[in-house]
């Protein structure tokens, strides 16, 4: 430890103390933000807190996070506040610091995570002593984190630039009409399915294996994660064969829409519509009309019921959704290997995009480690602004 800096345990340098009680009900409107235990929970007509202060969650998904606040404002019981310094500290010097040390995994484990005084009590604070050197380090981590945070902000832009260029392809192929063009019916176009789970004793029976796909299986690139659950053949006595270059589609809920593509013979549960097209359609072709926002946005409509409390399209829905087609084969084949020479370049680019984040969050982590450890210098190599 370098000299001039101090270890002490965390009740020796500050003292916790929760704020006052306030349920949702009990706001009176007002313009003082209320802090609970994960940020801003609401906005009440008094304050029980101004100046500058450091507020720490207490409960909820988000206890441990510390804020630094400089306002008037309400500080609910799931949320500590620093009511006694026993060192000198810079506020936000302190905030990183604290974040720095992830508070939250010194939280009880239940069905709501909850930090206590207790349970922080005995956490190692490590800092200089000298208000000059925390103000050094802040005005270093403002400036590394600022830089960082931009190049986060471009790289997460570029990365939905990727994602909006081909969504825009898909909108401009599968909206046209015109000649060679035909507007059809999904139950013009194959066989189409709606999943079912066969009870449990035809499901265990000893045998070959499928795959039985359920809605968290679907992926992001459109392909199924297979592997995540099997149904024995045998159980396809009381459930359903979809057959393989099927495309499935979660016909119920808040995932509603999303949409892969099987290369092989699966069931599926029956949250999940399938079509399995006919031979004058090029499996991959209805997958990438499903998946444009043609289709979704029909999909979402369609699925939209103000008497239903979850959307749902069923099987007469799915019936009727309408998309439109190429009927030569030869432009069904040029389509597809567009879409999926175009595919292959944004996800790559949004790989890319997703590995570059990663690195600057590892970067902040590795400066915070640096600037707790006495190792931070004036000069920090810091991202520049362009990605």
């Amino acid at each position: 430890m370098r000299e001039g800096w101090i270890s002490d345990n965390l009740s020796n340098c500050v003292k916790l103390k929760s704020g006052d009680g306030l349920t949702a009900k009990k706001m009176i409107p007002g313009v003082f933000p209320v802090y609970g235990g994960n940020g801003i929970a609401g906005y009440h007509n008094e304050y029980n807190l101004k100046g500058k202060n450091i507020i720490i969650g207490r409960v909820g998904a988000l206890c441990g996070n510390a804020r630094f606040v400089d306002d008037k404002l309400w500080v609910t019981d799931n949320a500590f506040k620093i009511s006694e310094f026993k060192y000198e500290f810079e506020l936000k010097f302190l905030k990183y610091l604290l974040n720095h040390l992830n508070l939250r995994s010194y939280a009880r484990q239940s069905a709501q995570p909850v930090i206590s005084n207790s349970s922080l009590k005995d956490v190692i604070l490590t800092f200089p002593k000298s208000l000059s050197e925390q103000k050094q380090i802040v005005a270093i981590l403002d400036k590394a984190f600022a830089a960082i945070d931009q190049a986060i902000a471009n790289t997460e832009k570029n990365t939905q630039n990727a994602k909006d260029l081909f969504q825009s392809k898909l909108n401009a192929i599968f909206s046209q009409t015109g000649e060679g063009w035909e507007e059809k019916r999904l139950s013009d176009i194959g066989i189409v399915q709606t999943g079912t789970t066969p009870p449990t004793k035809d499901k265990t029976n000893y045998g070959d294996y499928m795959p039985f796909v359920k809605p968290p299986h679907f992926k992001s690139d459109g392909s199924i994660d297979s592997k995540k659950s099997m149904l024995s053949k045998k159980g396809l006595v009381k459930g359903r064969l979809i057959d393989k270059n099927s495309i499935l589609m979660v016909c119920i809920g808040a995932t509603i829409g999303k949409t892969g593509f099987t290369t092989i013979p699966v069931s599926a549960n029956q949250q999940i519509n399938a079509l399995t097209p006919s031979d004058n359609y090029i499996p991959k072709l209805l997958y990438f009309c499903l998946i444009s926002p043609y289709a979704q946005n029909q999909v979402l409509l369609s699925g939209s019921s103000a008497q239903a409390t979850l959307p749902i399209m069923n099987k007469s829905k799915w019936l009727k959704l309408k998309v439109n087609l190429p009927s030569e084969n030869t432009e069904q084949s040029r389509i597809v290997r567009l879409l999926n020479n175009l595919n292959l370049e944004c996800n790559n680019a949004e790989l890319k995009y997703e590995r570059k984040i990663t690195n600057l969050v590892e970067l902040k982590k590795s400066i915070l480690q640096k600037a707790f450890t006495g190792e931070l210098t004036r000069k920090v190599g810091l991202p520049t602004n362009s990605v």
